[in-house]
């Protein structure tokens, strides 16, 4: 669909996408972790959506989104999809984990479409570090083994923070246990691919954050990530884990309106 489409009603799908919008103004769009789903931005959403005009989604095989395609697909088309779709020429994107690679990639693909970039514990496809690498592989071992509990745990106990209680431990697993039961329900798998990634080509300001009790695999892809970039400010979050959003809501609202705040003037 191209700029001048009609807007979607609120929670509504385009193509196998979830996707919801709220608010006026400046646009602002939330890519999820791939340990979580568009719910993790909950917390942050009614404060967002009294400043900008935010829109977020679920990837495929995510929250309300099922895993399905008929031919290959990248998260980054659909996030350009959807953001066509509502006459969006322009976005803050703002993405965390695996959402921070897609929006690098679309980013790269789409530069007319990126104006801006806040990367919370981004990926962006460098090689398996040795600690990484042993999450695959424990990840791996429990879900050939059957245990999708295991697997839940396991992501659970390495993604969250020393900030994070009860409440949000239950919250994550209840997010990706949800992801791993449409996953594991496709048939036929799906084929999802990647964009590739030119930081020199990314012209878009970016705050790039870190968790100081992340994976040094991630703390090392922020500082590869804030080198590579042409304009890029380094945020590191000494009481922050994989998902300070999560972890503190608070304040990563608080930063993320005091980086954007220029867009609502």
């Amino acid at each position: 669909m191209g700029a001048g489409a009609p807007l979607f009603q609120r929670g509504r799908r385009l193509l196998d996408v979830w996707f919801e919008e709220a608010g006026s103004g400046a646009p602002v769009v939330l890519l999820h972790s791939s340990a979580a789903d568009a719910r993790m931005w909950d917390p942050l959403w009614p404060e967002l959506a009294a400043r900008f005009r935010v829109v977020r989604l679920d990837f495929r095989g995510f929250g309300r989104s099922p895993w399905a395609a008929q031919e290959p697909y990248t998260d980054a088309g659909d996030v350009a999809d959807v953001l066509d779709g509502l006459g969006v020429r322009e976005a803050a994107v703002v993405g965390a984990s695996h959402g921070g690679r897609v929006a690098l990639e679309v980013a790269t693909a789409r530069p007319d479409l990126v104006g801006r970039l806040v990367l919370l514990a981004a990926g962006m496809g460098l090689p398996p570090t040795p600690e990484l690498r042993a999450f695959g592989q424990a990840e791996d071992a429990f879900i050939e083994a059957g245990d999708v509990e295991g697997a839940v745990r396991l992501n659970v106990d390495t993604w969250l923070g020393p900030e994070a209680g009860e409440a949000e431990r239950i919250w994550v697993a209840e997010m990706q246990r949800t992801a791993f039961e449409l996953q594991l329900a496709a048939d036929p798998e799906p084929t999802a691919g990647h964009l590739p990634i030119d930081l020199a080509a990314i012209t878009a300001p970016a705050v790039v954050v870190s968790g100081a009790h992340d994976l040094p695999y991630f703390q090392d892809t922020a500082r590869t990530i804030a080198a590579g970039l042409a304009s890029a400010e380094l945020v590191e979050l000494a009481w922050a884990g994989h998902l300070p959003s999560i972890e503190r809501p608070g304040e990563v609202t608080r930063l993320l309106l005091d980086r954007l705040g220029d867009l609502s003037g």
